[in-house]
């Protein structure tokens, strides 16, 4: 199974604090993986780093088969742009551009040609054909969130990185929302690397990383919202130490 982000080693240092301590994970392509932790546990500086929003300290990120450490900023954001999609427990939308304007703007940044077709079938699952004119301010936060999600993927990225995606909704929302996802990995064959602190939404992933002071401590393949919650429940117990978890 190809991995469509490596990590190797990496280390996120803030003056003596290390927010990532030589962490070494390979995400496979094609898969869901949840990553949960107590807060300050590292968890939105994985994603960061691997997203390639934050240069590591030390270590190597791998997206698509490039080392971003051998790339310039410009060049950085251009590869995130064709190859990374994201999505933010804020959606991110403009307020005064309508959805359709929303989910085309970082093609048109990045100087690509919608693909019509695709955007189509997106639209469409995501139930949003009848609110393409409409503007964020008119839609519901689950509506706004499938916006930002079509967003995330119009350009087909190779892995949506998505930090706390159903944190601002009712559960109601968030349940469709990762229906949604799921249902992207599954059905499209997309990756989705998800951080989050709700052990329900982590349940919808393939797999999920446990963290605790900047390392990888656990890694559970399809854990009940339960399980989670246990083990979560159990970290202040358990010895600290360096895993190189690697999804499989």
């Amino acid at each position: 199974m190809s991995h469509v982000v490596t990590l190797d080693r990496v280390t996120k240092a803030y003056g003596e604090v290390r927010a990532l301590d030589e962490v070494t994970l390979a995400f496979p392509r094609g898969r869901f993986v949840a990553v949960m932790g107590p807060s300050g546990s590292g968890k939105t500086t994985l994603l960061n780093c691997a997203a390639g929003l934050d240069p590591p300290t030390s270590g190597s990120v791998v997206i698509g088969g490039v080392d971003l450490a051998r790339l310039s900023e410009t060049k950085r954001t251009e590869l995130r742009r064709r190859h990374v999609g994201f999505v933010f427990q804020s959606y991110n939308l403009l307020p005064a551009l309508s959805v359709q304007d929303n989910i085309t703007l970082p093609l048109r940044l990045a100087g690509l040609r919608p693909d019509r077709s695709w955007l189509r079938e997106l639209v469409a699952r995501v139930g949003l054909g009848d609110r393409l004119r409409h503007r964020p301010p008119e839609l519901s936060g689950g509506q706004e969130q499938r916006a930002a999600i079509v967003r995330a993927l119009a350009a087909r990225p190779d892995v949506v990185f998505a930090d706390e995606p159903t944190g601002a909704l009712d559960r109601g929302s968030a349940t469709q929302v990762l229906d949604l996802l799921r249902e992207l990995v599954d059905e499209l064959g997309q990756t989705v690397i998800m951080v989050t602190h709700d052990p329900v939404a982590a349940a919808r992933a393939h797999q999920t990383l446990i963290m605790v002071d900047g390392k990888v401590v656990g890694l559970l393949h399809a854990p009940s919202a339960d399980d989670l919650a246990a083990r979560l429940a159990r970290l202040d117990g358990e010895p600290r130490m360096t895993s190189k978890g690697v999804p499989q």
